[in-house]
């Protein structure tokens, strides 16, 4: 019988066990976008992950959504991020980069000259941005045009080139939690009526454009997306279907993807997690949904095929060796909430192993 223990083999990489820590913004990132010191002990304390998925880093300046989060669109950034690889391949880890455009989830202190945040159509989403000068009020974004859909289809394959350059052993895209690639996917926040928008097809048009881009940048096996279908964080409510992630699905299927990584944010999304797992060949990951932190008991998913690997967020941020806590069934360290964005090694780099 298959267990979360035994090693698995990704398209071109082996990883030791099916535990992965999944992407959780720290907003802890140093002067310039760039990872610090901090952010390489905090991946390496992890590296006995089957693989670190990092926070979500930005490819450009017109991306980030959130204050103190990472580039990898400057040499300066991509120096310090192969910082961080070298010390998690020291602890003998392995670790994609996640690279996520916030889109409209981001306000106009934290873009370039004080723009306005970019998304499919001019929809301003509801809630507020964590900004330099606290939370602020969401705006209307600006739509992007045709031409500068395409451009950013090219940043993030300039990114994933960074990536790999960096020394991240693949990249991970987010196409999920609201954020730039789910907002094209989602018709409440897609109005456009070109070729970007519109029917399910079009929708679609631009996730499988990144992926089959960053695909053709550093290679299909070094290339993973994740999705959350019917998501309603970040304003996205009622607007998913399971009918849109099955024309995804079907796109990128062919294309030899490292993993297809499911998020499940309500207990209703694990219909559509069983069919696209039928869908997709390659490596399945899966963020299951629980209502709580998901511990042990969540490893029986793996005994009974429905992913290839579980990702666990909350837990392993509070559990730095958490492959052997699950191992033991516990003990567990108690995530602390007042600690997860932005300071220094509090609640980042002092949880106790066992």
């Amino acid at each position: 019988m298959t267990t979360a223990f035994d090693p698995f083999d990704l398209p071109g990489t082996r990883i030791a066990n099916r535990i992965a820590m999944a992407p959780m913004t720290r907003s802890r990132a140093g002067a310039g976008g760039t990872a610090t010191e901090l952010t390489a002990e905090y991946y390496a304390q992890r590296a006995s992950a089957g693989l670190i998925i990092t926070e979500g880093i930005q490819p450009s300046a017109e991306g980030q959504g959130y204050a103190w989060t990472p580039g990898l669109h400057s040499a300066e950034q991509i120096a310090s991020w192969r910082k961080v690889t070298d010390a998690v391949h020291a602890a003998g880890g392995t670790i994609f980069a996640q690279i996520m455009h916030a889109g409209r989830i981001s306000h106009p202190s934290l873009q370039p000259e004080g723009g306005l945040p970019v998304a499919p159509s001019a929809i301003a989403p509801e809630g507020k941005a964590f900004t330099l000068d606290g939370f602020q009020d969401f705006v209307a974004p600006r739509e992007l045009t045709g031409d500068e859909v395409r451009a950013t289809i090219a940043d993030y394959a300039t990114a994933a080139k960074n990536a790999i350059e960096a020394g991240f052993d693949g990249i991970e895209l987010h196409g999920a939690n609201g954020y730039l690639i789910h907002q094209f996917l989602a018709p409440g926040s897609n109005e456009r009526t070109d070729e970007w928008g519109g029917s399910v097809e079009n929708r679609i048009r631009f996730a499988v454009e990144v992926v089959k881009a960053v695909a053709e940048a550093i290679g299909p096996e070094r290339t993973a997306l994740r999705v959350s279908p019917l998501n309603p964080y970040n304003s996205m409510p009622g607007t998913d279907t399971a009918e849109t992630y099955q024309a995804l699905v079907t796109e990128i299927e062919p294309l030899g993807l490292a993993y297809l990584h499911v998020l499940e944010a309500t207990a209703d999304a694990r219909e559509v997690t069983t069919d696209l797992r039928k869908r997709f060949s390659g490596p399945f990951f899966l963020n299951a949904f629980t209502g709580t932190p998901t511990d042990h008991t969540a490893l029986p998913l793996i005994e009974d095929g429905l992913a290839d690997v579980l990702t666990f967020g909350a837990l392993f941020l509070a559990n730095p060796d958490l492959p052997a806590r699950l191992r033991t069934e516990g003990p567990y360290n108690t995530p602390d909430s007042s600690s997860f964005f932005g300071g220094g090694a509090q609640g980042y780099t002092d949880y106790p192993a066992l």
